[in-house]
């Protein structure tokens, strides 16, 4: 069963300043742990120097435009890095993270399914990163649907800040003004 949890959607203000982040506007994401979850703040480039202490994850992204239909827009590169960085952990919400993660990037074909092995009555997915990259095994929590697409967005809280959908086709488009740039990933 789907954990729930309540994680803030992102308040368009920087937590340094306080000054609203307007529509097309760039800005910096930061994810922190937080218990079973993560927690999330953002900050605009003119106050952003380093990530702070303790931050698990950041990214560089831009705030929507409204009247644009919303989308998860987050770089490849993001993805993966979030899906490596969950692969010791062990509570439930976040192996189910890590699980709609492979979802996504085996659809975007940066992961290949090579074969299912059953370990302790659990089921895993070895799953190859890449052309001759690193394998992974990735647990099986054996989501119906609809768990699938709350997990997804629960993500989509966690990475946009809002219940944003997922856009494979993202990387067929080049950003425009008003659409939100590519996130620069990082660890």
């Amino acid at each position: 069963m789907v954990e729930k949890f309540n994680i803030a959607k992102g308040m368009g203000t920087c937590a340094k300043t306080g000054t609203a982040i307007e529509q097309g506007q760039t800005y910096y994401v930061v994810l922190y742990e937080d218990g079973e979850t993560f927690r999330r703040e953002e900050y605009c480039v003119d106050a952003w120097d380093n990530p702070p202490p303790g931050a698990y994850c950041h990214f560089k992204t831009r705030m929507p435009v409204k009247e644009k239909k919303k989308r998860l827009l987050v770089d490849d590169d993001v993805l993966v890095t979030f899906f490596e960085r969950l692969k010791n952990d062990t509570q439930p919400i976040r192996l189910q993270f890590r699980f709609v993660l492979a979802l996504i990037l085996m659809r975007k074909r940066i992961l290949k399914y090579i074969e299912t092995k059953q370990q302790d009555s659990r089921e895993y997915w070895l799953m190859r990163l890449g052309t001759g990259g690193e394998v992974h095994s990735v647990l099986n929590p054996n989501l119906r649907d609809d768990e699938i697409e709350t997990v997804s967005k629960e993500l989509g809280v966690i990475l946009h800040g809002d219940a944003g959908q997922w856009d494979d086709d993202q990387e067929e488009e080049s950003p425009s003004p008003e659409s939100p740039a590519d996130p620069e990933p990082s660890a």
